[in-house]
């Protein structure tokens, strides 16, 4: 049922299509990718699949035959019908829209859903953080991601791709890398390397709203890591004087990449 590089090149032709620079578009042409896409993401019968991005439906053939309903979103109108022609036979609705602003209550009826997806650079954060924080029918994500970016969500304090987003990513969920995509999979060959990233929303977020609010934690975050280079007391001078990191217990010469969630919390709190 999925896409090889010869059937996706003469889907092309057939109707017309060439991979979109500026939507970010790299098919993947290699059906044990798509096949262990869908492994790994552990849908099947009973469960909800709504792939963000389907493209040309390679993912989507492989999401069909696991047994899940599935439920593809595609924004690029070019390709609609013939993602609509090569889907929809196999029990796929396809819905046309931007994932950054539909209504995912409405997408799925309000059915709790796995999101899989193959997702550019560009939008790739900004989606993801979007359908953590928002009360949407989200419960897992696992997507195909640039390496770089797919390090940042899962990153620890230490390690050098940790940042503001990874803290972020954090309080809504538990985040890992779970494997990696060569780039000979993809038309057109993409020049990053890709990864797999296994996103599993937290029941409540790990730092309790009454405690310290999130505009207010995540304002101490970003502060942090605007001058991630320079110690805490410098970065955070204009913000907390130094009975702040004594009642919070966080030592004024660490940088920001040092710090977990829970002590960025605390020095929300303490202020």
């Amino acid at each position: 049922m999925t896409h090889s590089r010869a059937a996706l090149s003469a889907l092309l032709a057939e109707h017309g299509l060439r991979p979109s620079r500026a939507l970010g578009q790299n098919f993947v042409i290699d059906p044990n990718t798509v096949r262990r896409i869908a492994r790994l993401a552990e849908v099947g019968p009973g469960d909800l699949a709504v792939e963000i991005g389907a493209g040309l439906g390679s993912l989507t053939l492989a999401l069909a035959e696991t047994g899940a309903q599935v439920v593809a979103i595609e924004v690029d109108r070019h390709l609609l019908g013939a993602l609509r022609a090569v889907v929809e036979p196999h029990g796929v609705r396809v819905v046309a829209g931007d994932a950054m602003t539909l209504d995912f209550r409405e997408v799925t009826g309000g059915r709790e859903c796995v999101v899989v997806a193959n997702l550019p650079y560009n939008v790739a954060t900004p989606l993801v953080l979007r359908l953590l924080e928002e009360p949407a029918p989200v419960r897992r994500l696992f997507v195909m991601v640039q390496r770089e970016v797919g390090e940042r969500w899962a990153a620890s304090p230490g390690d050098p791709a940790y940042g503001a987003v990874s803290v972020r990513v954090r309080y809504f969920a538990d985040a890992r890398v779970v494997g990696r995509v060569p780039a000979t999979v993809f038309l057109p060959r993409p020049r990053v390397e890709s990864v797999l990233v296994s996103l599993v929303r937290l029941e409540r977020v790990r730092v309790d709203p009454a405690v310290v609010g999130e505009a207010a934690l995540f304002a101490v975050v970003r502060q942090a890591f605007g001058q991630r280079r320079k110690m805490l007391r410098r970065s955070l001078a204009d913000w907390a004087d130094p009975e702040v990191f004594a009642r919070a217990d966080v030592d004024p010469t660490a940088r920001p990449e040092q710090l977990g969630l829970e002590e960025f919390a605390r020095l929300a709190s303490a202020r």
